[in-house]
């Protein structure tokens, strides 16, 4: 099989395109799967970067989807010839990937495989965004950072199809369109302005929004915070720009009473039940058109190097995966 492979920390060019045995037989409670595509996200960034732990030599990747070609011992809710996708599986840019059982999930038959490879990661991230780290409801303001990029089309479709008024930032002319045609009510190219904040302000009428999600970090963190309203929310989920440093929590204080939250996929699919009732969502949304889920750009697997040069560039507008 081929697989990426890092042997140390750093940039883009660290991953490796090499050569491997095949995966021994699937282990206890694993599956043995054939790969389709591989997801791209920030968190492989962040590890291969060494900004999350990760151990070394070791094939990095945790997003996926592909047909089963075997199964373990004590494996019940899958069987050879499947369609599964799987998500925080460190290991998935590789032609074969050893998969646990309760990391993988069956895919409908209106879903195709490079979609279901795509969407989980991103969607289930929007779905536990606007459903439990702040669950706004219809008639209150929002801020939605990048709202042009995957997570960030999703999230604004969940939420302006529940009444909440979104207000989307972008760094382009294009990526506005793209924000506004996923339903942002308002959109702000954070490109155009000194005063990010000032500008969500002026949209809530001095008010500032009832909840921001950022998943940019340290280049917005001052700005989202100054942008809530007293009680308001900041939920950061990602560090695009960079880790926010330490945090005095006085600041919510003279903010406004406001709070800020820290969440993780992992901990918002901690049971089968809870990973099939939040992927079936997603998955429903997709399949009946509520929601749009945008693969940008697909590259060959050994050119997993560009994908991530592309993706931290944040040129790209929605999901980008890895075939063999």
């Amino acid at each position: 099989m081929h697989a990426i492979e890092i042997r140390e920390t750093g940039g883009p060019e660290v991953q490796l395109y090499v050569e491997k045995p095949d995966p021994d037989a699937p282990g206890e409670g694993q599956i043995l799967v054939e790969l389709a595509a591989a997801g791209v996200n920030f968190i492989d960034l962040y590890r291969r970067e060494g900004r999350y732990p990760l151990p070394v030599p070791c094939v990095p990747g945790e997003e996926g989807s592909g047909t089963v070609l075997a199964v373990g011992p004590g494996v019940t809710r899958f069987r050879p010839g499947d369609r599964v996708a799987w998500t925080t599986v460190l290991g998935s840019y590789a032609t074969r990937v050893l998969v646990p059982e309760e990391k993988a999930i069956v895919v409908p038959d209106d879903i195709d495989l490079p979609t279901a490879g795509g969407v989980l990661v991103h969607g289930m991230t929007a779905h536990f965004l606007a459903h439990d780290s702040y669950p706004a409801r219809e008639g209150e303001t929002v801020l939605v950072h990048a709202a042009a990029g995957g997570v960030g089309q999703l999230l604004t479709q969940m939420l302006t199809r529940r009444g909440v008024r979104v207000i989307g930032t972008v760094s382009t002319e294009e990526k506005e369109k793209l924000a506004r045609a996923h339903g942002a009510d308002e959109v702000i190219r954070y490109t155009e302005t000194d005063d990010l904040a000032g500008e969500v302000r002026r949209l809530t009428g001095g008010e500032g929004v009832h909840a921001v999600y950022d998943g940019v970090g340290a280049a917005t963190f001052d700005a989202s915070l100054d942008s809530l309203r007293t009680r308001g929310t900041l939920v950061l989920y990602g560090g695009a720009s960079g880790a926010v440093p330490p945090v005095d929590v006085m600041r919510l204080l003279w903010g406004g009473s406001l709070t800020l939250t820290r969440p993780y996929l992992e901990h918002f699919r901690a049971t089968t039940e809870e990973f099939e009732r939040r992927a079936g969502e997603v998955f429903a949304g997709i399949a009946d058109g509520t929601l749009r889920f945008t693969v940008a750009r697909t590259y060959p697997l050994a050119e997993a190097h560009r994908a991530h040069t592309d993706l931290a560039s944040r040129s790209t507008t929605g999901k980008l995966l890895l075939v063999p």
